[in-house]
């Protein structure tokens, strides 16, 4: 079993900038693909950001490309999200999953590709 504590949620300003951890226990979560999901009340869960191990491949939805950024550090057992211009459409509950199996173009953003769920942590920016 994993288990996933997101933090580093907040309120922020437009422009502003959050960097989300997740910390993984129970086992290591190396060689597992990794991600972000976010969900706001009136809409499905959706990828945001994921990560490979090994060669860390990453893949971002495309209204985030360019202002996020997903990160690991195995020997911490952590997932990261840095969220950089936000904008009010970022505002959602940002939950991170783990995967046992290798991520990729066609599943990446797939809540069906992931096992293991974090509880969520709120993000809200303002304009």
């Amino acid at each position: 079993q994993v288990q996933l504590v997101e933090s580093g949620g907040g309120s922020v300003q437009a422009g502003g900038s959050l960097r989300l951890s997740c910390a993984a226990s129970g086992r290591t979560v190396s060689g597992f693909c990794l991600g972000w999901f976010r969900q706001t009340p009136d809409n499905e869960r959706e990828g945001a950001a994921s990560i490979n191990d090994g060669d860390f491949t990453t893949y971002y939805t495309d209204s985030v490309k360019g202002r996020f950024t997903i990160s690991r550090d195995n020997a911490k057992n952590t997932l990261y999200l840095e969220m950089n211009n936000l904008k009010p459409e970022d505002s959602a509950m940002y939950y991170c999953a783990a995967s046992y199996w290798m991520c990729d173009a066609g599943n990446w953003y797939s809540r069906a590709t992931f096992t293991w769920w974090g509880q969520g942590t709120q993000v809200t920016v303002s304009a």
